[in-house]
């Protein structure tokens, strides 16, 4: 009985080649719409479906394949007599590879102005029955997604002997290929409205903005190292058409990125971004050790390194502006794991580049209105990212005493960067950098004391912020002691009173935002 080879694809990467490697090897080819036109035109012999299907296609091309002719093919088990004799009383030749790839949803959807009716045609629904048929009886089909599958393939036909374990593994990837695409579409279309020009939500199963199955899919950027510590195997995973953020950066320079690099990296990008004007964040560990902002890179990376030069080492510098050689020169004597920024000028990147440890990425901004996940045992926790933006309008000052100009801008900067910082988190700054950082603390009090000592001498006449109300006027009374002259927090706290009183007490000016921002990991 004759082999039969069934291609029909919507990227054409390397079927003309693919399709005279099985040819040569003694199939018969079918094919449909372009793919039968690519094929033609490249002198590849090749039968039309519906001659098989003796059914032309039809309704624009949405009915092609969907016919007995080629689903008996395909589904027919060898090892079943009835099935071949089925077969054979219908005049149907099984198919023995199915090499199909599917209209391009994702890419559809991410392209600007892009319309439900555009989305809605470029759902495929012939093309997942195949797979998914072609999978389900993988000891007899060789089922094809991806122009990176040719070459195994046509090496195994033409040596004549293809495994269990190779065919078992072809139907893994089908199964997992169509999962993602229909979970693309499903998320899609909940975020959608059936009439463009209503603003009406559709029905939801519940009053939740969050879908009752949460359907996770990602595609493996690679295989990484280690983990957090060396005995943790661990690998790195992209969202199937992102744009931007770290997940999508190009590395210009320097060894693998480990675990712990893209986990800090990822904080320092968040941070550096989350300001217009020229900015440098340098973490460790995912809290930073020094913010700052000025006219140029050069001068917000060294205040930035000055804000705690001894944690900064080793640490991850992102700058949300081109790094030019005046901000690389101040950079390259000092030992860093990453630098991220949006662009190097050329001489930049040539100065770093000769630090072979270095790694150097361009990115675009994160993606704002992503969901953050976090893993607990047998299941996830899902949440809009804390990326409001902020409302100073709705900001109250609840003390006698006004903040000054001065301080107002040093206050901004201190409430932009304790969003930042593990809670519980209290961050002292000058308009210009942060002068201490207090992370993760078990109080705030504590916190409080951290950063003030980091801060120093530099903390009397500074600001400070904290990511959540006081629960008692001590951390005030800490902050007077320093020389701290303007506080901004939440408010909210039962005892709120009490460290306004404190405040007032000292002469501190107080700003309450009415908005928390824990981080708690």
């Amino acid at each position: 009985m004759a082999r039969r080879a069934l291609l029909s694809v919507s990227d054409k990467t390397g079927i003309v080649k693919l399709a005279q490697q099985l040819s040569g090897a003694g199939y018969e080819l079918i094919s449909t719409g372009g793919t039968l036109a690519a094929l033609q035109k490249a002198g590849v012999e090749v039968t039309p479906v519906e001659t098989v299907t003796q059914f032309p296609e039809m309704l624009d091309g949405r009915v092609k394949t969907l016919h007995p002719m080629v689903h008996a093919g395909i589904l027919a088990r060898r090892d079943h007599p009835d099935h071949m004799e089925a077969l054979a009383q219908h005049g149907i030749t099984p198919i023995d590879i199915v090499v199909v790839n599917l209209y391009p949803f994702a890419e559809t959807i991410a392209k600007p102005g892009v319309t439900l009716a555009d989305a809605i045609e470029q759902i495929d629904i012939g093309g997942p029955s195949m797979i998914r048929a072609a999978a389900k009886n993988w000891r007899d089909v060789l089922v094809v997604t991806s122009p990176a599958q040719y070459e195994d393939l046509a090496e195994h036909v033409s040596e004549g002997t293809v495994s269990d374990h190779y065919r078992f593994g072809l139907a893994q990837a089908a199964f997992a290929h169509t999962a993602a695409y229909d979970a693309k579409i499903a998320q899609y279309l909940a975020a959608q409205s059936p009439d463009e020009e209503s603003t009406e939500t559709p029905a939801k199963t519940s009053e939740s903005a969050f879908p009752q199955q949460f359907e996770l899919h990602m595609e493996k950027v690679m295989d990484l190292r280690y983990g957090e510590n060396p005995h943790q195997q661990a690998a790195f995973y992209r969202t199937p058409g992102s744009k931007g953020g770290v997940a999508n950066a190009k590395q210009l320079h320097g060894k693998e990125l480990s675990y712990n690099n893209l986990v800090d990296t990822e904080a320092a990008w968040q941070l550096a971004c989350s300001l217009t004007t020229p900015s440098c964040a340098i973490i460790k560990h995912t809290n930073p050790c020094g913010f700052a902002v000025g006219e140029d890179m050069a001068e917000a990376f060294t205040r930035a390194f000055a804000a705690d030069d001894v944690s900064a080492y080793g640490g991850i510098v992102a700058c949300n502006r081109e790094v030019d050689l005046a901000a690389a020169e101040k950079m390259r004597p000092i030992f860093f794991e990453v630098v991220i920024a949006p662009k190097f000028s050329p001489d930049a990147l040539a100065l770093l580049s000769e630090k072979k440890n270095i790694r150097l990425l361009e990115a675009d901004a994160p993606q704002e209105g992503d969901w953050q996940l976090k893993h607990i045992s047998g299941g996830l926790l899902l949440q809009d990212a804390d990326d409001r933006q902020d409302d100073e309008a709705t900001w109250q000052v609840v003390t006698k005493r006004q903040p000054t100009a001065e301080e107002m801008q040093a206050l901004r900067l201190a409430w932009a960067v304790v969003r930042h910082v593990k809670s519980n988190a209290i961050v002292v700054t000058d308009a210009k950098a942060t002068l201490g950082i207090g992370a993760g603390q078990m109080n705030r009090v504590g916190a409080a004391k951290i950063a003030l000592e980091q801060a120093g001498a530099k903390a009397k006449g500074a600001v400070l912020a904290s990511d959540a109300f006081f629960p008692f006027g001590d951390t005030v009374e800490t902050a007077a002691q320093a020389g701290i002259t303007a506080i901004i927090q939440p408010g909210g706290s039962i005892r709120d009173q009490e460290s306004i009183a404190a405040a007032d007490a000292a002469g501190i000016a107080m700003v309450c935002t009415g908005t928390r921002h824990f981080r708690h990991g």
